[in-house]
């Protein structure tokens, strides 16, 4: 007898859900939003919107399919099965967070309030969940970058990698790529994807008017920037951005060398989840054999 398939809502904490946790009550909620220039209503109506989007996405799913949910803050110590469905209700970024818990398992983005995000990867109105999770077959395989240290530490994430100083002041290594090293000092490096390449990375791009070509979101490549580096008799700036190939080639990786006391990677932004580096240790960077299923419809 076969087992039943199971489908995981993911979802956060609303804003009105945390500002009640620590005011109190909605009354001390609405003064503190009124000194801000913000209104209750508001902010009750997304809250409103989204265990309204919720509720249709639970009641969307099969009556004899098994059901579990899970919120954002608990995802480090949530269980998901090899078999199940995710169903990220929420925004964009609420894709990233989980992604990195994932093995294969389709991902269906809904979106509780179209229109005001950005919808890349939540594409569907609550209204589509049902047809959505019938058809999970049908995916677009985005890239993710991994982080792996010399002790066996390592991340992955959906949109970049950041490896520098946890307070983002001048970090000192040796970077290696496609088989030149340098010594840089400089505000840390971010290693994107193509999902990424719309973020952090763009941003890099922008500002330095690189003509660099960006990875696409289902590319294999990733786009490496280094933030601020600075020269020096000692640390150059000769290797300041570039792209990583496919895992089965060549130049496919980074490599980096402390020359810090303490450095970290973190993956998309994720701060309180680190990798720690100390001196001489070396990180790879380089893309992971996993991907993030997208449900296309």
């Amino acid at each position: 007898m076969s087992v039943a398939p199971r489908v995981v809502l993911v979802h956060r904490a609303t804003e009105l859900e945390e500002l009640v946790a620590r005011h109190g009550t909605l009354g001390q909620v609405g003064f503190f939003l009124s000194t801000r220039g913000r209104d209750l209503a508001e902010v009750q109506g997304r809250h409103e919107a989204l265990k309204a989007a919720i509720a249709q996405v639970s009641a969307a799913i099969p009556l004899d399919w098994r059901q579990g949910s899970v919120e954002r803050g608990d995802l480090d110590r949530f269980l998901f099965a090899p078999e199940d469905i995710v169903v990220v209700v929420g925004q964009d970024g609420l894709v990233a967070n989980v992604a990195k818990y994932l093995d294969g398992q389709p991902v269906v983005g809904i979106d509780p309030e179209p229109g005001r995000n950005a919808g890349v990867l939540v594409r569907y109105p609550p209204r589509a969940a049902a047809d959505l999770i019938r058809s999970t077959g049908t995916c677009e395989e985005r890239t993710m970058v991994e982080a792996v240290a010399d002790d066996g530490q390592s991340l992955v994430a959906l949109n970049e990698v950041y490896v520098g100083q946890a307070t983002h002041q001048t970090a000192r290594y040796r970077l290696t790529v496609a088989g030149r090293t340098e010594s840089q000092a400089s505000s840390g490096l971010i290693v994107a994807t193509g999902t990424g390449a719309t973020g952090w990375a763009r941003s890099a791009w922008v500002e330095r008017h690189s003509t660099l070509t960006l990875p696409a979101p289902t590319a294999p490549e990733l786009a490496w920037f280094v933030r601020e580096a600075w020269p020096s008799p000692a640390t150059g700036t000769t290797q300041t951005e570039g792209t990583l190939a496919g895992a089965e080639q060549t130049g496919d990786s980074l490599t980096i060398e402390v020359e810090s006391d303490r450095l970290v990677a973190f993956g998309d932004g994720i701060e309180s989840d680190t990798l720690a580096l100390s001196w001489g240790q070396q990180v790879v960077v380089r893309r992971a054999e996993r991907r993030l299923r997208l449900v296309s419809g």
